[in-house]
């Protein structure tokens, strides 16, 4: 395997309260995860502060979503500077839900890539097709396009993991096989060699999301390109531990 860090991140998205969060944290806590698996789960903003507070440093904390400044007349917005103050180091940006569900442009997400970079957030940057782009075999224009506003306002990959999460597989309960995943995610390292280096194609982790579950973890992790997971729904659930237990 390669020598990048396997990642994996759990999206809790708009679910949970403080008993439920509470329960989680308790079981994340007290399981046993793999030493050499950097773990981050994505805690709703209101829940920020709490998650933190409670979670086992050895996992990471990131924000949802955030905006494109320090501070100012945003009513309803967070900024970098509000997540560092709460402990939290990473941030998910550019979201299939942020893109599709709120309208948010490529252009607003580099964005709001270049200034959490700047402000020392790391970066869950999310791209992927919906089914119609994979159904025109547009696949690659339209990941291509997405990776290409986001590099463009990124000049320290060491903060950053690319997420490809195929839109068609979030919440449906359709997985990309093993090889879509691969094959996708080989493409995608072809185009950071072709279009940036040798150095941040070897070493940017490009990990997948889209209906990751426990039974399927281990095939997807075994895949050479696959670096790691975005886990969605399952990552509210115990079986979260064997997602992040998928190369032991």
């Amino acid at each position: 395997m390669s020598s990048r860090k396997f990642f994996v991140g759990g999206n809790w998205k708009m679910n949970g309260d403080k008993e439920s969060l509470g329960e989680l944290i308790m079981t994340l806590n007290t399981a046993s995860l793999n030493d050499e698996t950097e773990v981050v789960c994505g805690a709703p903003s209101i829940y920020l502060d709490y998650v933190r507070s409670k979670l086992d440093q050895r996992i990471g904390v990131a924000a949802q979503n955030c905006y494109k400044v320090p501070k100012g007349a945003f009513t309803g917005e967070i900024s970098p500077a509000m997540i560092k103050d709460c402990g939290i180091e990473w941030v998910i940006l550019g979201h299939s839900e942020r893109r599709h569900v709120f309208g948010e442009s490529d252009e607003l997400i580099g964005q709001k890539v270049a200034h959490c970079l700047e402000s020392d957030l790391g970066v869950i940057a999310c791209i992927g097709e919906k089914l119609e782009e994979r159904e025109a075999g547009t696949t690659e224009d339209v990941v291509f396009e997405q990776t290409k506003v986001i590099a463009d306002n990124v000049r320290d990959w060491t903060r950053v993991v690319l997420a490809y999460e195929p839109v068609w597989a979030i919440g449906t309960g359709k997985t990309a096989t093993p090889d879509q995943a691969q094959e996708v995610h080989e493409k995608l390292r072809g185009w950071l060699r072709e279009n940036l280096s040798d150095a941040v194609a070897d070493s940017v982790r490009i990990i997948y999301g889209g209906s990751v579950t426990g039974g399927n973890c281990k095939e997807l992790a075994a895949q050479p390109d696959v670096d790691g997971f975005l886990v969605g729904g399952a990552s509210l659930k115990p079986e979260f531990v064997e997602i992040i237990n998928a190369r032991s």
